[in-house]
Parts: structure tokens; C-alpha cells; sequence
């Protein structure tokens, strides 16, 4: 299967690249950005998704049976920041992946990839599913509900084959440590070379999520091409709570530090989901079953020599 992957050199994107080449499939990575390290594969397109005429360049050049769009602004607090920026790169990006596989002589199916944030806060001892209201509560969940819309009706309007991944938080090495939990990672790393007994900087510890490994996500990705009814949404979540506590104190055993914990007020959100948790039995109906566990993500980011900082990740808690 050949397939063109936007946001190629993200956290996700460069997980995505590496499964889909170990599956046999050819990768047509699409970045935001020129990698000078060559690391987004020779093949490697840059292109602003904002630019439409380029991204149907990209399309018409790389003949896709299949498109992945990931590029995006995903960091929540930056979407507060920058909310029009946002919703240029989150939805427009969207219309013009969307406009350029239209015109595309190979017909692509198109995996649009939104957030389980769209969902807001799930009460406690529910699940949210793909037919929980939408209730955004950042420009960034908002955008990505914009972006699902113009999906479904391309879909409905013109008999695209449009499928929309909901994913929920994802963990994994390579993530950038603007975001909680890598974050949360490199202090406990640097705890490890401490003489002394290291402070932890943390904001909210309370704020439930639902987190898997980024490598079981992209499984689901793939799984999604080939199986995914278009016009159809799913979660891609595993359906276990834990609060950013938890995470914390195993990340603190696996490493076997003793640390001091304090919060940092810059680290707080002004507005928060307190939880989301979500069910993926629809997606798990098509035969995806998560391989590795929280525990193994968090141990992939410890073993990492040093933080990445991009700014395209996708879909983790800052």
C-alpha cells in the first residue's frame, strides 16, 4: 500500500512511518518542517498544510492508495494561545488534505486523525463512545471538530472514503517534554543523577486520563485503512482510567528515586478536564487489541538518552 503520511515528523508521525515501512507498505512522508537530519526518510515532502495548492502537489506526486493526516497543533495550551493559528493548521489543513485526495487520480482513502479531547469531561464510571456529544473545551478540540466535519460530509457529499481516529492520550520515546508526562519523565531522569533528594515540578496530579502506548495507536492507524467504514468515527483508547498521580509515582518506582514534589503554577491549565476515559469496543470490533501497556511507555521514555522538543506532537496532556 503506498501511503502519505502528513505531520511525518511528529512524535506520532515518526512512529507511524516506522510501522507502516515494517508492514511492506510505502511511505510518503509529508513534514512541516525540513528535517536536517534526514530522519523523515529520503522521500520526504515539506509542505504547509495550509497551503492547498502544495498539499495537492504532495497528493498528485506521491499517488497514494491511502492518506494519514496527523499534522497539527495538538498542545492544548498553545491552542488557547494561539487559537487562529490553530484552527488554520487543524481545520483548513483538514479541507485541503480532504481537497486534494478528491481531485486524486488514485481515489485515496483518508484517515483523519482528531482527539479523543472532543468528547470534554466523561462523569465518573462511564466511557465516552463515538456517539458521546461533542463538549470542546480548548480552541484545539473545537478545531478538531471542525476538521471531523468536513470529513464526514466529504464523505456523505461526494462518496469519499473518509474515516476519522478519535485517539485518546498516547505515550512513547520520542515525545516532547512540553508535555506532562514526558516531562514528569525528564525530572525523574535527572532525580536519577542527583546527589541529593530532587524536586519534581508538577502542575494538576488529579485530571484522569486514558493513556496507551503511542506504537498500539499507530496499530490502530493501519488497522483503520484497511478496515474503517467510511464516514464512520473510533475511539482508539484503552478504557482504563489513571490519574497523572499514578502515572508519576510509577514513574518514580521504575526508576527508583526518592523526589520531593511541588507544584508549579505555570503548569496549570485555566480550564481542564478533570476526566476522559473512553471505550474502543468499536474499533476493537474490527480486531485491534492493544499489545504493550502504560508501563512499558514509560519505561521507553526514561531509556531515552535526552527530551525531544517538537512542537507537532500529537494528542498528550501538557
Amino acid at each position: 500500500m503506498r501511503v502519505l503520511v502528513t505531520g511525518a515528523d511528529g512524535f506520532v508521525g515518526r512512529h507511524l512511518c516506522r510501522f507502516l515501512e515494517e508492514a511492506g507498505d510505502l511511505v510518503f512522508p509529508v513534514c512541516g518542517n525540513a528535517r536536517p537530519d534526514g530522519s523523515a526518510g529520503a522521500r520526504a515532502a515539506v509542505v504547509d498544510v495550509r497551503d492547498a495548492q502544495a498539499v495537492q502537489a504532495a497528493v498528485a506526486a506521491a499517488r497514494p492508495d491511502a492518506i494519514v493526516h496527523l499534522a497539527a497543533i495538538s498542545h492544548v495550551v498553545q491552542s488557547h494561545a494561539e487559537p487562529t493559528a490553530t484552527f488554520q493548521i487543524n481545520t483548513l489543513g483538514a479541507l485541503n488534505v480532504c481537497l486534494a485526495a478528491k481531485v486524486s487520480a488514485s481515489r485515496p482513502r483518508v484517515l483523519l486523525v482528531s482527539s479523543g479531547e472532543v468528547y470534554g469531561a466523561v462523569a465518573a464510571g462511564e466511557l465516552a463512545t463515538e456517539d458521546t456529544p461533542f463538549s470542546p473545551v480548548s480552541p484545539y478540540a473545537a478545531s478538531k471538530i471542525a476538521a471531523e466535519m468536513i470529513g464526514s460530509q466529504f464523505a456523505r457529499s461526494y462518496g469519499m472514503p473518509v474515516v476519522r481516529a478519535r485517539p485518546f492520550n498516547h505515550l512513547g520515546a520520542g515525545q516532547a517534554s512540553t508535555f506532562a508526562i514526558p516531562s514528569l519523565a525528564r525530572q525523574v531522569n535527572e532525580a536519577r543523577k542527583s546527589a541529593s533528594r530532587a524536586t519534581i515540578w508538577v502542575g494538576d496530579l488529579d485530571p484522569i486520563r486514558d493513556f496507551s502506548h503511542v506504537r498500539d495507536v499507530v496499530a490502530a492507524y493501519r488497522l483503520l485503512l484497511e478496515r474503517g467504514v467510511s464516514g464512520e468515527a473510533y475511539n482508539v483508547c484503552s478504557g482504563k482510567e489513571r490519574s497523572i498521580r499514578s502515572v508519576l509515582d510509577e514513574l518514580v518506582e521504575l526508576a527508583a528515586v526518592s523526589v520531593d514534589v511541588k507544584v508549579d503554577p505555570s503548569k496549570l491549565r485555566a480550564a481542564d478536564i478533570p476526566r476522559l476515559v473512553g471505550s474502543a469496543a468499536k474499533l476493537r470490533a474490527l480486531g485491534w487489541e492493544p499489545r504493550l501497556t502504560v508501563r512499558d511507555a514509560l519505561q521507553d521514555l526514561l531509556d531515552e538518552p535526552a527530551p525531544r522538543r517538537d512542537r507537532s506532537e500529537q494528542h498528550a496532556i501538557d
